[in-house]
């Protein structure tokens, strides 16, 4: 239990078999004989649909079926369901249709038209080629902003929702009467995930039961989903997924695709099956951020804040999707004020909707975007006060002695020492040593700027989580977890748990996820709740364990009472070392006949959530004349609580901070005029590769939480809510001196040069 307990940085479980080709992904469980899908999709960004005809499509060879909207049953319409805000005057947010495949109008280049099955992918595609269609042009609205031709006749001027948070009033009177004010005009670029396993899906239907196996964030959301739009009963639903290789959020939710295959698999008796391409996906998968942003401060005569004032436009992309109108609005909301003491503030979001693919959750899901903007105009303050930017957040930081604390927005964080963590990240990032550090980039050339973010982040999803422990006849024991791993490492955390609380060897846990016949409900994976849900689950279901086979080890060991203790692992015998483990007593329950005490299911509810939060020290260096942005140091010390395994939690910063500065400095989502997507391939959109990224000290500085017996926090979105706004603090800092007053994301080199270039001119320096 002390190589393998909790707290160790136990190597990965599942690493052998994906590290030997063993790993078991969508197009590796492909059934024999599966029919292929393939969809036509929109070329254009707006356009009346005249007309569709697959009559030629049909008669390539292979094509079993070819269907457009009309081919569809009536539950088939609305490709998805979806969450809608309340706006400020009591209304809820616009809720046009999306429809499975396109009716009389596309709305985005990548909506799909039709769908081909043909017993190869290449009949498939082929037919597709083959399908003849006629649009009619619509006038375009690609911009981020009110406004525009009208997309939906339930949205005028594009406007899907506008919320508000906060008495504008009020906060109006606070900024009339401050000693200082400032303001800070931002933009959070439009991004894509670019998971490595693109989205698939394959269905099968025997008849009287529907299986559909899906790349994705959990397995009950889809389930539930089929069964209204199928039909179907909910014990005539099988949802699986398998090992995914990525997911980033954009796999947490339902997409149209997935629909149609079961719709064609339940229609032509036959599997069918679905993987995107590439390029198929960077125009359908739905992206993230894609905010236009007011930000303002106010402070009191001593550089306190008093309130914050925040307008946001929030692009949505054509459709809603499942929760595009949270992402801005209330889910940001969790964390606007980040660790900062103040009690007033308004907020307001006007999600828009656009000639562009949908926008959904993207890792953090409204955490980044609201840590982006407060950590920028902290640091912008700082600046605009002539206070050093680390002394203007540590003045207004959160008492360790005001927690729990109810923030502005309602949230109670139950924990939290910003101070000492701020001091160990001083240390760590030798802040000390900074001036030599920027000296010496000079002497080559360079310009080099430090940045700060201190971030903190609300868990989201579900508070709840199930677990079945299961005792199995090959001697293995079966760990079922209502979660969905997509390469966090689960399958070692939960065993170590498992093994830390009961004792079960950790080799002889076998882990079981993604399959609603095995796992009756569950939460998914998603907002850095995994490990705190699930693992507050599974030491309840392993208590509960030890407690069913209590009367099991008194009738073996023949003591009862307090004789009997359950310590390291076993029952013993107080005061002897008389002793008898869950294993053992699992297969004497087998010879008894006692089968009932060899699978335990518990649902547990974590009774308040926790708030992960940490800083982030990034130093870039900036070529003068060519504007090329390098990060060359980045240090992060984080508070998550606990620790189940250092390695993991690490492997998650380090991935976080990667995808960050992705879209700090490299990455654009962008379209034309028209909504045609100019990024379609990796020639035209940048990721991150291993050069751009430098060696991450991770640090912990651990506070355990009060919200959870476990003390977890959660960590694996919190490396990009920091990330963002510590590189972009840097990039400014660096150009400061030259005159540049204001930076954007992404930090692209011709962007950067264009601003040296500017500040140039004494009226850009003003």
């Amino acid at each position: 239990m002390t190589k393998f307990g909790t707290s160790q940085s136990v190597p990965r479980k599942e690493d052998g078999r994906f590290l030997t080709g063993r790993g078991r992904y969508m197009d590796d469980l492909k059934p024999e004989g599966a029919l292929h899908a393939a969809f036509l999709r929109s070329p254009v960004g707006h356009a009346r649909l005249l007309s569709v005809d697959t009559a030629a499509a049909a008669l390539v060879p292979g094509v079993v079926a070819v269907h457009v909207a009309a081919d569809l049953d009536g539950g088939l319409v609305n490709a998805m369901d979806f969450s809608l805000v309340k706006n400020r005057d009591g209304s809820r947010g616009a809720a046009p249709v999306r429809p499975m495949l396109a009716t009389d109008t596309v709305r985005y280049a990548g909506e799909a038209i039709a769908m081909v099955v043909a017993e190869t992918r290449a009949a498939a595609l082929d037919a597709v080629e083959a399908i003849a269609f006629e649009t009619a042009d619509l006038p375009v609205h690609a911009e981020t902003a009110v406004g525009g031709a009208t997309i939906h006749p339930e949205a005028p001027d594009n406007l899907a929702y506008d919320w508000s948070f906060g008495d504008e009033a009020e906060v109006g009177r606070i900024f009339a009467q401050a000693a200082h004010t400032t303001r800070l005009e931002l933009v959070d670029n439009r991004v894509m995930a670019m998971p490595m396993e693109e989205r698939g899906a394959t269905a099968e239907w025997d008849g009287t039961r529907l299986h559909v196996r899906f790349s994705g964030q959990g397995v009950w959301g889809l389930k539930d989903e089929l069964v209204e739009k199928l039909g179907l009963d909910r014990d005539a639903v099988r949802v699986t997924t398998p090992d995914v290789g990525g997911g980033f959020g954009i796999k947490g939710f339902t997409y149209p695709e997935y629909f149609l295959v079961a719709h064609a698999a339940k229609s032509l008796g036959r599997p069918v099956h679905w993987i995107s391409g590439r390029g198929e996906a960077m125009l359908t998968d739905n992206g993230g951020r894609d905010h236009v942003t007011v930000a303002e401060a106010a402070f009191d005569a001593d550089h306190k804040l008093q309130a914050i004032r925040i307008h946001c436009v929030s692009n949505l992309g054509a459709y809603n999707s499942p929760y595009g109108q949270h992402i801005a609005s209330d889910l940001a909301l969790k964390v606007l004020p980040g660790v900062y003491d103040v009690q007033k503030a308004f907020f307001s979001v006007k999600g828009v909707f656009t000639n562009t693919t949908p926008i959904d959750a993207y890792r953090g899901a409204g955490r980044p975007e609201a840590i982006y903007v407060i950590e920028r105009l902290m640091d912008w303050s700082a600046r605009d006060l002539g206070i050093d930017p680390i002394e203007l957040r540590r003045h207004n930081f959160i008492a360790k002695d005001r927690f729990p604390y109810r923030s502005v927005s309602g949230e109670t964080y139950d924990v939290g020492d910003f101070d000492r963590v701020l001091d160990r990240a001083v240390a760590e990032a030798d802040i000390a040593g900074f001036a030599a550090r920027k000296a010496e980039s000079a002497r080559r050339g360079k310009l080099r700027g430090l940045g700060l973010a201190y971030y903190i982040e609300s868990i989201l999803g579900d508070q709840n989580e199930t677990t079945t422990i299961a005792f199995a006849d090959d001697g293995m024991v079966e760990l079922c977890a209502g979660t969905q791993s997509n390469g966090q490492g689960h399958e070692t955390a939960f065993a170590q748990i498992l093994h830390a609380r009961s004792g079960i060897p950790f080799e002889r846990i076998r882990f079981v996820q993604g399959d609603s016949d095995r796992i009756a409900q569950g939460g998914g994976t998603g907002g850095s709740r995994s490990t705190t849900m699930q693992g507050n689950s599974i030491n309840h279901c392993a208590d509960e364990v030890v407690t069913r086979f209590r009367p099991l080890a008194e009738d073996e060991l023949e003591v009862s009472g307090a004789d009997l203790v359950f310590e390291d692992g076993a029952f013993r015998v107080a005061g002897t070392d008389r002793a008898v483990d869950l294993m053992a007593l699992a297969e004497v329950a087998r010879r008894a006949g006692k089968v009932e005490l060899l699978s335990t299911t518990r649902e547990f509810t974590v009774p308040g959530r926790s708030y992960p939060n940490g800083a982030h020290f990034c130093e870039v260096e900036i070529e003068a004349d060519t504007g090329r942005v390098d990060v060359v140091k980045y240090t992060v010390v984080d508070d998550f609580g606990l620790l189940i395994n250092p390695m993991l939690a690490e492997g998650q910063v380090h991935g976080g901070v990667a995808q960050g500065i992705g879209q700090a400095v490299i990455e654009e989502v962008a379209y034309d005029a028209e909504g045609q997507l100019l990024t379609g391939s990796f020639m035209d959109y940048g990721l991150p590769r291993a050069n751009d990224v430098p060696w991450m000290a991770f640090h912990a500085e651990l506070v355990p939480s009060t919200a959870n017996a476990i003390g977890m926090k959660g960590c694996g979105e919190a490396g990009t809510v920091g990330a963002l706004a510590a590189v972009t603090n840097a990039a400014l800092d660096a150009v400061w001196d030259r005159g540049v007053r204001h930076v954007d994301m992404p930090l692209t080199a011709v962007r950067v040069w264009s601003w040296l270039e500017a500040a140039k001119t004494p009226r850009a320096a003003e």
